[in-house]
């Protein structure tokens, strides 16, 4: 059952800020969550954890039995994939900073990490731009729409010789226009 809750007031509390950061990056089980986030108790986590699954914030891939347990691979579930346009409208300013701020801190670490690693082989895969465009409320959703369109084949791995990116968009309207 989906929460009816906003996804601010879900996400944009640290725990479940760091799980959705940790996820956002691959997949991961429940253990290698709990080897990542030590600082975060055991019971704590697992409470965080189930309330992103509840709410569709995350989703469960994968499944297998370990030592009589069953372990859950998690991924970012449907309702992360986009934050649609009245969950924006019903966010406060403090918490269109909180989301912004953590977006752009995920994208600045995930750089940081392929700039520190010092294979140029990944320096291949970088690129950033910046454009302006010219859209009333109509364009965009068409825009949204068409870019979904030429992103969905390339949403799953098709071969071994793919190697996986993260790809961010950002819309900021120009005040003085």
């Amino acid at each position: 059952m989906v929460a009816e809750r906003p996804v601010a007031d879900l996400v944009l509390h640290p725990v479940r800020m760091k799980i959705i950061q940790q996820i956002g990056r691959r997949n991961m089980t429940t253990a290698q969550l709990r080897k990542a986030l030590p600082e975060v108790k055991q019971a704590t986590l697992y409470r965080h954890v189930a309330a992103l699954l509840d709410a569709e914030i995350l989703a469960v891939v994968d499944e297998r039995q370990v030592r009589g347990a069953i372990e859950r691979t998690l991924a970012l579930g449907e309702r992360m994939a986009h934050v649609g346009h009245e969950e924006m409208q019903a966010m406060d300013t403090l918490q269109l900073r909180s989301a912004f701020a953590m977006f752009v801190s995920d994208l600045s670490n995930d750089f940081e990490e392929v700039l520190e690693d010092g294979r140029t082989d990944l320096r291949g895969f970088l690129g950033f731009a910046s454009a302006p465009l010219y859209l009333d409320t109509q364009d965009l959703e068409k825009l949204q729409t068409e870019f979904m369109e030429v992103l969905t084949p390339y949403l799953q791995r098709r071969d071994d010789a793919q190697r996986r990116i993260s790809l961010a968009t950002i819309l900021i309207p120009d005040a003085d226009d």
